[in-house]
Order: structure tokens, then sequence, then C-alpha cells
């Protein structure tokens, strides 16, 4: 793996909401020492998102060069299933993100991610091919966007708890240049990828299935559940099974350093993540393993 050309800043942020605008998310980042963070395209249970307003989206951006923020990570719904065996659940996704892809637009050059679905017991090859189709029906070469598939746990029916699973999505996919992955502690450590005792052994098996130019950000969570239990329990940072020191060798691997780094973490208030955040930035960079 070659790491010499990685960025060595660091951009660390969480989930913030949408609901006062671009530019609120823009400022609550900032109050929290983020400069990165991630959204909600509209609301996470589905539905009509709101409409854009070109001059917060703006102010966001003009927030963001101030700053010297890195990427951010829009996130799709909950409800976005591309291999659902309902053919109205897949219409919903396939409309949710092509109005996303047309107005991440207003905020070029950043990053989706989505849930790649559950085949509902269809198939995992069967739902590799609708999830391919989807992406293949959305995706446009001019895009700026890039649309991340985030690493599953793998519980139920869900795509995308192994990395050949993604892989394989990938693969089918005619303008592969506009696809990457959020890799999500929480969630392949519930998948079974010992990223405490062999962090180097996972992304060296993630850069021999995926690549690691695929690997566009990360979700920083801790997990309440342990290594390979496929549910897909977020915990506080040291307060699960993956405990403080694996988390911070993550976002201080000499490989994923200059990625977002998006926590997801449970919180009572902003004050945790900014916490969190404080934590993860202070910490001192692992030397290079390969």
């Amino acid at each position: 793996m070659n790491t010499k050309e990685m960025k060595k800043e660091k951009y660390i942020g969480c989930h913030l909401s949408s609901a006062k605008g671009f530019a609120a998310m823009g400022k609550d980042a900032v109050s929290i020492g983020a400069n990165t963070f991630a959204f909600f395209t509209r609301n996470p249970r589905g539905g009509k998102a709101k409409e854009i307003d070109v001059k917060d989206a703006e102010n966001l951006l003009a927030i963001m060069e101030e700053y010297q923020f890195g990427k951010l990570v829009a996130h799709a719904p909950y409800t976005l299933n591309p291999c659902s065996a309902t053919e109205k659940t897949r219409e919903f996704a396939y409309m949710a993100m092509k109005e996303d892809m047309e107005r991440m637009e207003y905020l070029p050059g950043n990053y989706y991610n989505f849930h790649p679905g559950s085949h509902v017991g269809q198939g995992v090859e069967k739902g590799i091919e609708m999830i391919a189709d989807l992406l293949n029906r959305i995706v446009t070469p001019g895009q700026s966007t890039v649309i991340l598939l985030e690493t599953m746990a793998g519980k139920g029916s869900e795509i995308g708890g192994s990395f050949r699973e993604l892989a394989a999505v990938i693969d089918r996919v005619k303008y592969g240049e506009k696809i990457g992955v959020c890799l999500d502690t929480c969630h392949v450590s519930d998948g079974g990828y010992d990223i405490v005792e062999n962090l180097d052994g996972v992304l060296e098996e993630f850069d021999r299935i995926i690549g690691l130019d695929r690997l566009k950000a990360l979700h920083v969570n801790d997990s309440r559940n342990p290594r390979g239990a496929r549910k897909d329990r977020h915990a506080p940072i040291g307060e699960g099974f993956i405990g403080t020191e694996a988390i911070l060798q993550v976002v201080n691997h000499p490989a994923l350093i200059g990625l977002p780094c998006i926590l997801e973490t449970p919180q009572p208030d902003l004050s945790g993540y900014a916490r969190e955040i404080e934590l993860l930035r202070n910490s001192v960079p692992a030397e290079a393993h390969f």
C-alpha cells in the first residue's frame, strides 16, 4: 500500500441536524471543533426533501473554505433499499438517490453515503445485482459527488457485511470512479473483522479485495457487541468492545489520516461530540506499519 501521498490533516466531525439549514450545520461544526460533518439529505425515515436554499448552501461553502473543512459525508435515508423485494421500495430508492444527486451539486465535490440494502430472502447475488442496477441508473460521468457504499454489520439479509460483497457491487458499476466505500468501525467489528488486534491485516484485506483508493470516509464508532455479533449497536468511544486504544489506532493510521472521520456515537447533545472530537484530534499518529 502506498501511503506516502496521504494527507496528514485530520478531518473529524459528527452527524449534525439539518433542521436549521446548511450554514447552521457549518456553525455547529465549528463550535465543537469539527472540520467535517455528516447530515441526512432528507428525513432518515424517508419522505420528501426540503427545497434547496441556494444562498444557504453558498454560506456553508464559505464557512468550509474559511475553516479549511474536509469533504462532507451526506447520508441517504435509512429507508433507501435498492434490493428490496417490493417494487415500491425500490422505486423510492431510485427517486430519492436521483434527486439527492441533483441536490448534492449545490455542495459540489463531496460524498454521499448509503446503506447498500437488504435482499430480504432474494439471495446475496440478486441483491448485489439490484444495487448495481440502481447505481447504473443514477451515476453519471459528470457528477461531482462520489457515492459511498457503507460497510455493514451483516445482520439479517444485509448486503455489505463483507468486503467481497461491496467489491462485487462496485465491479458492476459502469462509472466506477464515482463509487467509493465508507468504513464503519462498529459495523466491520460486528461483521467479524478484527480491527482491535489486526488493523493492518484488515486494511491489507480491504486493499486486496476493494483497493484502499476506494476508501473515502470513516464512521468512527465503538460497539456494544463483541466482534462478529452481527448486531450493529453503536457505543460512545471507550464504552464498547472496540475500545479507545483501537479507535485511536484507526483514526491515526497512516493509510487513513486525511479521510473524513464521522462520529455516530450515541450522545445526549453536541458537547459529547466535542469531547470525542478533541480526544481524536489530540491523539498521536501511529508509526507507519506498511
